[in-house]
């Protein structure tokens, strides 16, 4: 179905230990995607992530298994409990890659949260720019954090 799903794989050259702190680690999720990060990176783990001052969005941990797997879902209404008609989900999956790490990216709920195709789509493609944008962040974020080692 069309505007179901984000995928990315993208070779990193850094450890997955140190690839799931960076996708995992509110301090160092922040240096890469949102302005702010605020959460508990545990499954069942709830807070927030905030984009300038106007954009603030719950974000709610589904599962953390270092330095294999973080999944979370996010953007669902304030005071809401997240849920697959609600939100987002993000998946995070880490793949031993000689030196390296091998992440695998995804991101889908857009299907379930939007029965309106226009809205979807117009979702859908700012989603798939905001992480056009912020996973080359990842990747050189987590490479100055093995430069710096």
């Amino acid at each position: 179905m069309k505007h179901a799903s984000i995928e990315r794989e993208i070779r990193i050259e850094a450890a997955p230990d140190v690839v799931y702190k960076v996708v995992s680690a509110p301090e160092h999720v922040r240096e890469w995607w949102p302005d702010e990060a605020a959460y508990t990176p545990a499954p069942g783990g709830t807070g927030v992530i905030a984009f300038g001052e106007e954009k603030c969005v719950p974000l709610t941990v589904l599962e953390a298994d270092p330095p294999k797997l973080f999944r979370f879902r996010w953007a669902y209404g304030e005071g809401e409990v997240a849920t697959p008609e609600n939100s987002f989900l993000v998946t995070f999956e880490l793949i031993p890659d000689g030196a390296g790490t091998l992440l695998r990216f995804s991101e889908t709920g857009f299907t379930e949260k939007y029965a309106e195709d226009a809205e979807r789509a117009q979702e859908y493609d700012d989603h798939v720019n905001g992480w056009n944008h912020f996973l080359p962040r990842l990747v050189a974020y987590a490479g100055r954090l093995v430069s710096s080692a």
